[in-house]
């Protein structure tokens, strides 16, 4: 009996004896479980307290500090503010800029049309971009020659980084304008750019300085280099000696080839907003110039060019075969704007010489 009690005395402590341990292991995760709850409470608050910080900057990004009330609702479209990525425009950042496009042909005055525009401080205008022709070998290229001028970052002589309102390019018809014509006038319409249109009313003074520009590039005739434009009255009466020979049986077909180029090239940008210019418009009333910068809405200022004009006497002189030409026009349409620009032009010009007053043109 002994021996049992005492064998049941030790089964009783070694049962105890768990318990005990049991305390102390609750205990122990209670305090893990603690620790872990109160470690993970504190990461969660500060994951949250980085996660709020960008939806603050988010806010003052999607902020539209350049809007201007001034701005009529119609021309919102046609009012940007370019980010350029190679230069910052700063203080300028928050100054609408107008994009445009001058359309013309060669030798119609578009070289001088746009020396004047980039006499303004204002104005940038980046010349014939699409003259060669890697740049307009598919419309992919097009467009991103585009993107990169009407984002201010395409350099030329006549790029500015100051505060500049309108920037743009000259796009001759024949540089993949005209083959491309509706991929253009959508980039055009969804990017909100205007078209300023110049050509001649005069179509057979434009053949003959486009003969008389051809015939350089082989002679070249101031001192073995050629001048598309010259800067001296000089160097224009050298370029002025040579008298083209017309191939009159080809002339009519010719001059309605021009002439229907023009008028397509209206027809396709018809839905564009636009501003149509002729050069004869321009040399005899300086104040379309205005028209030009109301148009850009720049402020009005005085417009300068070095540019001097090369043919500068009457018609008849300038071509070798006058009397052959003449008698191919007459009883055409084109032949009374011939003769009428032809004394028109002369005449002021002959005005302007008896002031004492140059006269710069466009070739």
């Amino acid at each position: 009996m002994v021996e049992e009690r005492c064998c049941f005395n030790k089964d009783a402590l070694a049962i105890r004896a768990p318990k005990k341990l049991h305390v102390v292991l609750r205990m122990f995760m209670l305090a893990v479980m603690m620790i872990c709850g109160i470690y993970i409470s504190s990461v969660s608050l500060k994951q949250i307290g980085i996660q709020s910080r960008p939806r603050k900057l988010m806010i003052k990004i999607m902020e539209a500090p350049c809007k201007k009330p001034d701005i009529p609702y119609y021309e919102i479209p046609y009012v940007h503010y370019p980010v350029p990525t190679t230069f910052s425009r700063d203080e300028c950042a928050c100054t609408p800029v107008r994009f445009f496009s001058i359309v013309s042909m060669q030798r119609s005055g578009s070289g001088w049309f746009e020396t004047l525009l980039n006499s303004h401080v204002n104005i940038s205008s980046n010349g014939e971009i699409f003259s060669p022709k890697e740049r307009r070998s598919n419309v992919s290229t097009i467009v991103r020659t585009l993107d990169k001028v009407y984002n201010l970052d395409w350099f030329s002589s006549a790029s500015k980084n100051e505060c500049i309102a309108a920037v743009g390019l000259k796009w001759m018809l024949n540089q993949g304008l005209m083959e491309n014509h509706e991929r253009v006038v959508e980039y055009f319409s969804q990017r909100g750019v205007s078209v300023i249109f110049l050509f001649r009313r005069n179509l057979l003074c434009r053949l003959v300085s486009q003969l008389a520009n051809d015939h350089d590039r082989s002679a070249r005739q101031l001192h073995g280099t050629h001048k598309a434009h010259v800067h001296s009255e000089s160097e224009a009466n050298i370029l002025a000696r040579y008298k083209p020979m017309i191939n009159t049986s080809e002339l009519i077909s010719t001059l309605k080839h021009t002439d229907k180029f023009a008028t397509d090239a209206l027809a396709y940008f018809k839905s564009i907003p636009h501003i149509v210019l002729y050069y004869e418009d321009l040399v005899q009333n300086h104040t379309k110039l205005m028209d030009v910068l109301e148009f850009l809405r720049v402020p009005q200022r005085k417009l300068v060019s070095r540019h001097v004009k090369i043919h500068t006497r009457p018609l008849q002189e300038q071509v070798e075969n006058w009397d052959d030409v003449y008698s191919s026009l007459k009883g055409t349409n084109y032949h009374d704007t011939t003769t009428s620009s032809i004394l028109l032009i002369h005449e002021l010009i002959k005005c302007l010489r008896t002031l004492g007053i140059g006269i710069a043109a466009g070739f």
